[in-house]
């Protein structure tokens, strides 16, 4: 379930009260531990150590900490050859759509880019696919960004960004990979 907008297209995060660029890394969360701090009671929408096996989850932190701005969680999905964007949420902090407030801006496409490039890294070519949390962000993703319909299986609002829209976000968001494991 993707929950965000793409609210300002920036290559590092923007912190909304001061405009200042803050570097990022992304950090995979391999640690049921370290997930279960992240749940729907702390804000988080889901609770993210109870994903099945096999589904992985990256953050977005500020570059040199383990400040989380984001999580998103994908699978691999060799049959569509995409990466299914399982959730995709912005920290509660910077959650203006629940909770009114937004620390930064540019985490949902960071998370976006994330998922395109682990889309060409596994040979996918950037493609990706996901459910959006209403119709309102269904609609969003198809105009802004040219996201095709897919048929409905759990969720009516399933949707998938081609190669061509990915690359524009891979191109404006940056950030470094780092081994580290939070």
């Amino acid at each position: 379930m993707i929950t965000f907008t793409i609210d300002d297209v920036v290559p590092c995060l923007k912190e909304v009260l001061t405009g200042e660029l803050y570097d990022t890394e992304v950090v995979r969360i391999r640690r049921k531990s370290i997930l279960e701090k992240y749940n729907k009671r702390t804000g988080w929408y889901v609770n993210w150590s109870k994903f099945p096996q096999g589904t992985e989850v990256y953050a977005l932190v500020l570059k040199g900490t383990n400040d989380v701005q984001g999580l998103i969680a994908v699978d691999y999905d060799d049959e569509a050859s995409a990466i299914h964007v399982v959730w995709g949420c912005t920290a509660p902090h910077n959650n203006i759509w629940q909770y009114g407030k937004q620390k930064f801006s540019g985490v949902g496409g960071h998370l976006l880019a994330i998922a395109a490039e682990l889309s060409v890294r596994h040979g996918y070519d950037g493609f990706i696919y996901g459910e959006a949390a209403d119709k309102e962000l269904f609609d969003y993703y198809c105009d802004r960004f040219g996201a095709l319909y897919l048929p409905p299986i759990d969720n009516p609002y399933r949707f998938m960004l081609s190669d061509v829209a990915t690359a524009r976000l891979r191109e404006v968001y940056s950030y470094e990979w780092t081994d580290d494991v939070i």
